[in-house]
């Protein structure tokens, strides 16, 4: 008998607390860290040698450790073939004052340690802290991503986004089950892609509720951008559940990966593997380019799968680190696993996945049909051992549509709101009168409120408000040609008005009604004064605080609240059924918001003005490829004869498009009415 544990509990009981392993791994480390009993974590294992690591770097590392710990080194030896030499101490004595803050909970935890923010730690890459959920059995765990803090995932670009591989999902939701007694991961449904951001990181959020009657738990992973502003809503990026191990022998693997590789296989040759993934928009780096060889045996792919050398050396941190897991999953379209589409596949839904073996930086592994677009596999390592297995994989297509909303897409989205504010009451012997401009204003003499009427701004003497009172068309009226007389008359009296000098400290209060859309389901119904609003707007940006635009809806409570919300210091105001609004930025809601509902647009003609332009052309790809337009009808001046129109018309064609060109000035209202009238009746526009 080797009676391991029974030597190492020797050792441990003489004293000895520094153990050094002499040979080509750590596995003698490992076991013997397993076999002690002490409660104060002061022991340790130290090998002298890893695997896959630089022997001259690890034995220096392992030195220093005993060093520190300690132990005597013969330091003379060790340097004596480089020529190195002790060098003189200063004469005076080390200066011991600490210059580092201590964490509020004390020296005892060291910055940013979980456990001194009354967390739980993980152990793992990917998750930071862990937090038990006092009303349930459940768990909450956090973390931090970033392509700074773990370079690797900056391999994983997709379409020009780096995005967190599907295979970390898994890794994550595998980590939260060990967490909590749980095995198997036995569904996960990826819901949406995370883009890791150019710089910063993102901020992660794994949920874990109590188990069922079964011992079933619920899984949910969410991430925010860390920089978002408070009111962002999370993400949900992942839903699953994880079970317990059942009872019994563990199930036996699919398939046997001891013989090596299977007899009959034939092999086949991966030059140029990655430079086609890289056309297709899946560009890895080093980290992902990990299949080495693959054969073809019936339905099935049998692979070989490393990590490079840098990205080996953080294996035994991860349960099946993600980038080895993902490499695995490229030789998926080497045989006829999955339907080619020519559009690249990314991990869907993931089912009945279970890790055997942690820590591996190589693998062989079987692929096998298990449905439309999904694979069955088991995964071994180098000597046959089970690593993990996969009941079934499901793989989707992925477009750059999908990858665009995941960057913040309709969340960074912001909208103008017209939104509710309070406004104090002005008693009727605060107001000072105002110099209003006209006959009068019956709104106005309803509510009493006080002013003096003037034809023209030559008769006055300087008030502290100036009201130009804009009253709707009463119909009739030819509505452009008002607008044109309306806003020039406008701008002739803001001319006027900015120049004297007896207005400098007056202010402008330009009253409207029905000229914006303030509520839900309301539109302008003054259309000759609510481009006035625009021009105004132009005055008030080169002269803030002196003029005011205000829009009522004609009743006494609107009016009644006009000398409030002049002293409420607002420049634009709507008054509605006695509520002041006021024009906010807020961010649109992303529920809220479609794509647009292009109804028979397969049978109809599409127009699109512009179309020999950069965004035109682009726009016009988007119609036939995501919305299946099939009849375009493309504008521009110089039609057909425009530079690149042949090649878009031809491209749009080898996408099932009809394609018409028409040279048209679309201001020239002949001109497009002809073009119109050439739209053919069975496609209508």
């Amino acid at each position: 008998a080797v009676r391991f544990l029974d030597g190492i509990r020797t050792l441990e009981a003489a004293g000895v607390t520094t153990y050094l392993e002499l040979g080509p791994d750590g596995v003698l480390s490992a076991m013997a860290q397993n076999c002690l009993t002490d409660e104060d974590g002061t022991a340790a294992g130290v090998p002298a040698l890893r695997a896959a690591r630089p022997e001259a770097a690890t034995l220096a590392s392992a030195l220093a450790q005993v060093h520190v710990r300690g132990t005597s080194v013969d330091w003379e030896a060790y340097f004596a073939p480089t020529g190195a030499r002790p060098a003189e101490l200063p004469t005076y004595a080390f200066q011991r004052e600490w210059y580092w803050l201590d964490s509020a909970t004390g020296a005892q935890h060291a910055p940013g340690d979980a456990t001194g923010l009354g967390l739980g730690t993980t152990d793992h890459p990917l998750l930071g802290a862990a937090v038990e959920l006092p009303d349930s059995d459940g768990f909450l765990f956090t973390g931090r991503l970033s392509a700074a803090t773990q370079p690797w995932l900056a391999d994983h670009a997709v379409l020009g986004s780096v995005l967190l591989p599907g295979t970390a999902f898994v890794e994550l939701a595998v980590r939260a089950g060990d967490q909590v007694g749980c095995t198997d991961l036995e569904e996960l449904t990826l819901e949406a892609p995370l883009v890791l951001p150019e710089r910063g990181g993102v901020q992660l959020r794994l949920s874990v509720a109590g188990a069922d009657g079964s011992g079933r738990r619920a899984l949910s992973l969410y991430s925010r951008d860390e920089d978002s502003a408070a009111d962002l809503p999370w993400t949900r990026h992942a839903t699953g559940v994880l079970a317990p191990a059942p009872a019994g022998a563990a199930p036996a693997p699919a398939a046997d990966l001891t013989s090596w590789p299977p007899a009959g296989a034939e092999r086949v040759d991966l030059g140029g593997l990655y430079d086609g993934l890289a056309a297709a928009g899946f560009d890895y780096g080093p980290a992902f380019q990990g299949l080495r060889s693959a054969w073809l045996h019936g339905d099935a792919v049998y692979a070989e799968v490393a990590l490079d050398e840098e990205t080996a050396g953080s294996a035994d941190s991860f349960g099946l680190h993600p980038a080895l897991l993902d490499a695995t999953l490229h030789a998926a379209g080497l045989g006829s696993l999955v339907e080619d589409t020519g559009r690249g596949r990314l991990p869907f839904a993931w089912t009945g996945v279970r890790l055997h073996a942690a820590g591996a930086s190589a693998v062989r592994v079987r692929l096998a049909p298990a449905g439309r677009d999904a694979v069955a596999l088991e995964l071994a390592d180098p000597a046959g051992a089970p690593v993990a297995s996969v009941a079934s994989l499901a793989l989707r297509a992925v477009s750059p549509e999908q990858l665009g909303a995941a960057r913040g897409g309709q969340d960074a989205l912001f909208q103008v709101a017209w939104t509710a504010v309070p406004v104090g009451p002005v008693s009727a012997a605060e107001q000072r009168p105002w110099a209003l401009l006209g006959d009068g204003h019956p709104g106005l003499d309803a509510v009493g409120v006080r002013y003096e009427a003037h034809d023209s701004l030559s008769t006055l003497a300087g008030p502290a408000v100036v009201c130009l009172p804009l009253s709707p068309p009463t119909g009739g009226e030819e509505v452009a040609g008002a607008v044109h007389a309306e806003t020039g008359r406008v701008l002739e009296l803001l001319r006027q008005w900015l120049a004297d000098d007896r207005f400098t400290d007056s202010r402008l209060l330009v009253l409207t009604r029905g000229a914006v859309a303030a509520v839900p389901g309301e539109g302008p119904s003054d259309l000759v004064h609510a481009p006035v609003w625009g021009l105004v707007r132009s005055a008030q940006s080169e002269n803030p605080g002196r003029i005011v635009l205000a829009d009522t809806d004609g009743s006494d409570a609107s009016h009644r609240l006009l000398p409030a919300l002049l002293a409420s210091g607002e420049s634009e105001v709507a008054v509605r059924g006695g509520e002041v609004l006021v024009p906010r930025l807020a961010r649109a809601d992303a529920s809220a918001a479609s794509a647009p509902a292009w109804g028979g647009a397969g049978d109809g003609t599409v127009l699109v003005t512009g179309a020999s332009g950069s965004l035109g052309a682009l726009f016009a790809r988007h119609l036939v490829a995501e919305h299946g337009v099939r009849h375009l009808l493309l504008v521009s001046r110089r039609g057909e004869g425009a530079p690149g129109a042949s090649e878009l018309a031809a491209e749009l064609s080898d996408l099932g498009a009809e394609v018409t060109w028409a040279a048209c000035d679309v201001a020239d209202r002949e001109a497009l009415a002809a073009v119109l009238a050439g739209v053919p009746a069975e496609h209508p526009l």
